[in-house]
């Protein structure tokens, strides 16, 4: 038995960011529709890092599958990435294994398609200024993917190190005035993104305007949080899902304290899109988006790199069995 297997690289050819968001918001739609299988992400901890494992079923797609990642937050000190993941899609009619790749850029692709999903469907239709508060990876395609959705006039960006901005304005290739500021100074504007691996919250209530939307994406493990818990209890809180947000996602802290409840959600993103819910509501409400990293956006990603290498003919098969 073979099996098609595609580097990084050649995942990169063929991943373009507009293409991720449909495919990632389908995916959303399909969701809030119950028409997908997605068990809450499982964790293995360690010392310094932990595993994960993603299995998804999308019968919209015939296509299921599983993403296996880690986060080493050490890891750059030893020349790895902090990230690594790898997607294994398979045919639910047999079983079988159909095609392995490289999921590191793929998560990082994935993650800023769903902040764009979020922002077209919570943030003002208004929005100009873009707040970034850290500068990895998944800073970096959060811009990217949010610039497919609004028009960005301004990007202020905070960061704990003036080498990372300076990088971040270096890599990023938006049309808009790029700016350093403290975290406070970026929590002035229409959108705010937050990235970090923080336990403790460096996002405080009273520096957050009035109809201002936040992609909370750091907040990914429990005992991670990025937003002070009264910032919570002012906004309509959106979550990617509910079970597991709860476990780990921003809202997870929050819940196990007993500042926030179950009830104070408003509803899972897919919901918003498939039409079950409103969007927002009026110019002056806060929206959060509590976004923790779904499978079937994993498996949405995959199966459009599946499809589009095979028609560039990227990619190889390997004897596997």
């Amino acid at each position: 038995m073979k099996i098609f297997w595609l580097s990084g690289s050649e995942v990169r050819k063929v991943l373009e960011i507009g293409e991720v968001i449909k495919a990632v918001e389908e995916a959303f739609r399909q969701h809030g529709l119950k028409k997908v299988q997605m068990p809450p992400k499982i964790y293995l901890s360690f010392s310094n890092g932990d595993l994960r494992a993603m299995p998804a079923y999308m019968e919209s797609l015939g296509i299921a599958g599983v993403k296996i990642v880690n986060s080493h937050p050490e890891n750059p000190k030893r020349g790895l990435p902090t990230v690594m993941a790898v997607v294994i899609l398979n045919d639910p009619a047999t079983g079988a294994p159909i095609a392995i790749m490289d999921g590191s850029y793929l998560t990082d692709m994935r993650t800023g398609a769903a902040g764009a999903v979020a922002v077209k469907h919570l943030a003002r239709k208004d929005s100009k200024v873009v707040g970034m508060i850290g500068t990895g990876r998944q800073a970096r395609t959060q811009l990217l993917a949010i610039n497919e959705v609004l028009e960005i006039e301004e990007v202020k960006v905070a960061s704990r190190s003036s080498e990372g901005i300076e990088k971040f304005v270096k890599d990023v290739s938006i049309e808009c005035e790029i700016t350093p500021k403290t975290i406070e100074e970026a929590c002035k504007c229409d959108v705010l993104v937050t990235t970090t691996p923080v336990r403790e919250p460096i996002v405080k209530s009273e520096w957050i305007l009035e109809g201002t939307h936040i992609n909370a994406i750091g907040a990914d493990a429990p005992g991670k949080e990025e937003l002070e818990p009264a910032l919570l209890k002012r906004a309509k809180i959106v979550v990617d899902d509910l079970a597991q947000a709860s476990h780990s996602g921003e809202i997870n802290v929050p819940l196990a304290k007993g500042v926030i409840k179950i009830s104070d959600i408003y509803c899972e993103l897919g919901e918003i899109v498939a039409g079950k819910k409103t969007e927002r509501t009026n110019k002056e409400e806060i929206t959060i988006f509590d976004s923790t990293g779904l499978a079937i956006q994993d498996i949405a990603a995959a199966h459009l790199v599946y499809k589009k290498a095979k028609e560039k003919k990227l990619g190889k098969m390997i004897e596997l069995f």
